[in-house]
């Protein structure tokens, strides 16, 4: 458990910290991704630490008002998270499936709109019916006054509905829908592309034959300058790179074309394993709380290691998030792996050295210092010495060579 809550920790501030830190990272999506980390950070220090306690001791130990807030606390939060991703999963719908009409619809002011009810909005099923007693039976309250050590979630048909409805149901019916949509979508897009790219590539052959046959050669090459413009706008505005050369045999490369695309795909495709894996953690949970709330908790009673493992599971969906990004999303990685080693390299700047290891270290640089200068000037010496030698032994050469080099005296007096 402990183990959960400082994965979940460590691993939303990561992301919060390198979307922060690297502009690449600074787009719509990834704003909503900041603002989910942040409600999972808040779903691990308002209701993980909480539940460990009670797992720890077996009681409550914070009174009868702190009951209700760490039960509003944990459905709220758990609420924002998941209208979190019910939120990634319409930007990325409009994103892919109306890629021209994408900068139109997600702007700035309806990124704040949304982002302020999904925060918002969960306090209508958490703080309300809470704090007011709805969400259960009166016998319930009256035994929870009797018992202030004890803090026990038992809620009411009607609430049971409505609130799996808003934090669970709703949203992952809207999720899959997107998903599903969004996959057909990209398939369609990348068959099409590729279709193009082999259909521009046979009109360019065909176009170089014609050009020597021909008189329209002109005229063709012109069209076909068109149709590439045309195509490379077209892509520019969804955000893939353009680079569809007419009348050259490269443009049959697929890659080039639509890489934008397959990174479009792959951003799906994590925010689907996302999704996957929320409602493998949360489904669970959801399933136990309905089916409990609507047989009856005397009927339908489970064992205390069972309502505690479906709680954990559930919450150990605030801790995979930042685990799957780091693993499919290359820029993510890539951003984690900096902020990590900035991090790091800042610790160990900031670490304090002990006085007694800098007297140690100053004065092994100094004799270091020191030995390096003798050695160098008994190179120096020996280099002195040898040069001495050697000009002592070229002396009586040069005197013998001089000495043959000048005539005899008597020679000349002869002359």
């Amino acid at each position: 458990m402990g183990f959960i809550i400082m994965a979940a920790l460590f691993g939303n501030l990561l992301v919060i910290v390198s979307v922060m830190r690297h502009r690449k990272l600074r787009v719509i999506t990834n704003y909503f991704v900041v603002s989910l980390a942040l409600a999972d950070m808040l779903v691990a220090i308002w209701a993980m630490c909480f539940n460990l306690s009670v797992e720890t001791t077996g009681r409550w130990l914070f009174g009868y008002f702190m009951c209700d807030v760490w039960n509003s606390l944990d459905v709220y939060f758990s609420t924002v998270s998941i209208l979190h991703l019910c939120c990634i999963s319409v930007d990325r719908y409009y994103a892919i499936v109306q890629p021209l009409d994408y900068p139109l619809i997600m702007t700035q002011r309806k990124l704040v709109i949304m982002l302020a009810v999904v925060w918002c909005s969960p306090a209508l099923v958490s703080f309300l019916p809470i704090f007011m007693g709805w969400y259960t039976t009166q016998e319930h309250l009256e035994y929870r006054k009797l018992h202030p050590d004890l803090c026990e979630f038992l809620v009411n048909k009607p609430y049971a509905v409505i609130s799996s409805s808003v934090s669970f149901w709703v949203p992952g019916v809207i999720m899959i829908f997107m998903y599903y949509r969004i996959y057909i979508e990209a398939d369609r897009q990348e068959r099409m592309l590729y279709s193009y790219a082999a259909s521009m590539s046979v009109r360019s052959w065909r176009s170089e034959d014609e050009m020597r046959r021909e008189s329209s050669r002109r005229r063709s090459q012109e069209r076909s300058k068109v149709a590439t413009a045309l195509l490379n706008k077209h892509l520019q505005i969804n955000g893939i790179a353009a680079g569809v050369n007419v009348g050259s045999p490269e443009t049959l490369r697929p890659l080039a074309t639509t890489s934008k695309m397959k990174r479009e795909r792959k951003a799906a495709r994590t925010l689907g394993i996302i999704m996957s894996a929320f409602l493998a953690c949360w489904l669970p949970f959801f399933l136990w709380y309905v089916i409990t709330s609507l047989c009856g908790h005397d009927v339908c009673s489970c064992p205390h290691m069972v309502v505690a493992t479906v709680f954990w599971v559930g919450y150990f969906n605030s801790a995979l998030n930042p685990i799957i990004y780091a693993y499919f999303n290359r820029e993510f990685r890539a951003a984690f792996k900096k902020t990590l080693e900035s991090c790091c390299h800042q610790i160990v700047l900031a670490l304090p050295s002990r006085g007694p290891t800098r007297g140690v270290s100053r004065q092994r640089t100094t004799g270091a210092s020191n030995a390096s200068s003798a050695v160098e000037i008994h190179l120096n010496n020996s280099v002195v010495r040898a040069t001495t030698m050697e000009d002592m032994a070229r002396v009586p050469e040069q005197q013998q060579t001089s000495s043959e080099q000048q005539p005899p005296a008597d020679s000349d007096e002869k002359v």
